[in-house]
């Protein structure tokens, strides 16, 4: 990864995601604390709706409850067949009709319908009431049945039922049954002084999921499908939030003084989540404002820290391929990034002109090594008194002596031509001819040599002086050392754009460790090269300067198996 991205990266890393984290966990911890604090409310409140409601059905109870003791209820229902006069029928309506909330009831004997007041609800209609069973089954206790139970909610007329069985009042055996019949306004009213959150509403549902009431007026009778109605709900607290209507909402219960009923408050979550959204805003702004500050450091300063680094980093790049160009900048900040280019710029002109230096003192050493190798194997002899020996001899008659130094003149001409530093092939062969047939005469017929020169590389131009001592060494470390007859073969061939010169020979061979001791050797003891000759760390050195790398010679040789030298010099066409 670039480093001005990780430097982006960490600062996201740093502020922020730290920021972000920070406000959604606000946020988080605020809703939890308004949905808990919405709940609390909506409990309370509950709470109160309950006991209202408590008392204001514990009223109208208290008056069925007087009623159907009096001798005007008990003895019209004991006497079968009884007629109710006048009187009678207004002294019950005295004891009913006496709150303003009730509007109507029935009185009911066990088989027929004895009196009602402005309820024409038949003795069989009775029996078909949601509410019938439930009655029979209080024992006298009474029951209620709001507008969304007894079915009138869909009617004209909404009404809340209150029914109960009446007993003998001696023997405690049912006698009849009383349905009073009072106005919602009674729930209305007890609903409406209901504290609840703009858009809120309360609601009482029975067991069965019937809206009994609520205080928008709202689904009336309609069914609903609450968790807290099933019997095996685990009540560990006592608000929700679920869906209701097509809108996620806050719901909060309570179990009503009624058995059968239950008190909920429903609140749309958007109404409590309207609270944090100012939270939220501000943790979006801080987000965005972090992000932007984060985007905005790096375009002014990490940026250009980062070009400093790339500049310097590029300008090492440069310094390891040998190129020592100083770094541009175009805008100066006056900190540490430009003392960091002008330190690089400074040492890399100091570099620059050392390498100048070390070059040209190198030039200058190679040359006078190069001269001093030259002064090495240049012969100390005078190519005129050969010439004096070489007429002698031929007086004298000895052709052999004639052979001999003819061959050695034609050899040191070639050492003692300074001022020609390149030769062709052709030449190198010829002096290493006439250097083996000198050695001829030394080691008569014990070896016998071969010369082999393509045509098309006798006139390939080669350093001087690379191949006789290569020769020189196979005479005396493999040849001279034999008993059997010897093999010398100087061979040069084309590979690729360069010549491999190979010198072969049939000798003992030798190990590596005794080719590094005379390697060693002549590093250690350079009058070597004045008694026996040029060894081949002199060739390889020779050939290394002048050519450069990889040129140079190989060796290969294994004790028993001879020796193959390869030489390998550059083609070099004359000019």
């Amino acid at each position: 990864m670039k480093l001005r991205r990780k430097i982006l990266f960490a600062i996201i890393l740093l502020v922020f995601i730290p920021v972000i984290v920070m406000g959604i966990v606000t946020y988080v911890n605020y809703s939890n604390a308004m949905e808990k604090k919405s709940s609390n409310f909506y409990w309370i409140s509950l709470l109160e709706t309950d006991r209202k409601l408590k008392f204001a059905l514990s009223e109208i109870s208290s008056i069925t409850n007087s009623a159907i003791t009096q001798p005007a209820i008990q003895q019209s229902l004991k006497q079968q067949n009884f007629v109710l006069t006048y009187d009678r029928k207004q002294e019950i309506n005295n004891l009913l009709i006496n709150h303003p909330m009730i509007t109507s009831f029935s009185l009911y004997g066990k088989d027929r319908l004895l009196y009602q007041y402005n309820a024409p609800m038949s003795f069989a209609d009775m029996h078909k009431q949601v509410w019938f069973g439930a009655m029979e089954a209080a024992e006298g206790r009474p029951v209620w049945s709001g507008p969304g139970e007894n079915g009138s909610a869909s009617g004209d007329k909404p009404v809340l039922v209150h029914a109960r069985v009446i007993k003998d009042y001696y023997s405690l055996e049912d006698i009849g049954y009383l349905v009073v019949y009072v106005k919602p306004d009674l729930l209305d009213q007890i609903f409406w002084e209901a504290a609840t959150l703009k858009k809120g509403d309360i609601l009482l549902v029975n067991k069965q999921g019937n809206i009994v009431f609520n205080k928008s007026g709202e689904h009336i009778g309609e069914r609903t499908d609450f968790p807290f109605l099933q019997e095996n709900y685990n009540q560990e607290q006592d608000y929700y939030i679920d869906n209701y209507q097509g809108e996620r909402s806050l719901i909060t219960f309570l179990p009503s003084h009624n058995a059968d009923w239950y008190l909920a408050a429903i609140t749309p979550m958007n109404l409590i989540s309207s609270e944090s959204v100012s939270i939220r805003n501000i943790a979006i702004i801080l987000g965005m404002v972090s992000l932007l500050s984060a985007f905005l450091f790096d375009r002014y300063f990490i940026r250009r820290l980062v070009r400093s680094i790339n500049s310097a980093v590029n300008g090492m790049k440069r310094v390891k391929q040998g190129i020592f160009t100083p770094i541009p900048v175009p805008l100066r900040a006056n900190d540490e990034s430009d003392s960091l280019i002008d330190g690089f710029n400074r040492m890399s002109s100091q570099i620059n002109e050392l390498i100048d230096q070390v070059q040209t003192e190198q030039g200058r050493k190679k040359e006078a090594e190069m001269q001093a190798l030259m002064a090495q194997i240049n012969p100390h002899f005078i190519y005129n008194s050969l010439e004096s020996i070489n007429s002698m001899a031929v007086l004298a008659g000895n052709r052999d002596i004639s052979k001999m130094v003819i061959s050695l003149g034609r050899l040191l001409r070639i050492s003692i031509s300074q001022n020609q530093e390149l030769i062709p092939l052709q030449m190198e062969f010829e002096h290493v001819r006439h250097y083996l047939d000198i050695q001829k005469f030394r080691f008569e017929d014990k070896f016998s040599y071969e010369l082999e020169l393509p045509e098309p590389l006798k006139y390939v131009m080669t350093q001087k002086l690379i191949v006789q001592p290569i020769v020189e060494n196979a005479l005396y470390h493999a040849i001279e050392q034999m008993e059997e007859h010897g093999t010398i073969t100087v061979t040069a061939q084309e590979n690729g754009k360069d010549i491999i010169i190979i010198v072969k020979d049939n000798g003992p061979g030798f190990d590596l460790e005794v080719l590094m001791s005379q390697w060693d050797k002549e590093r250690s003891n350079p009058k070597k090269y004045s008694d026996s000759g040029v060894g081949l760390k002199n060739v390889h050195e020779r050939l290394n300067i002048r050519f450069g790398n990889p040129y140079g010679i190989l060796v290969c040789s294994s004790p028993g198996f001879g020796s193959a030298i390869c030489i390998r010099i550059p083609r070099i066409q004359p000019s």
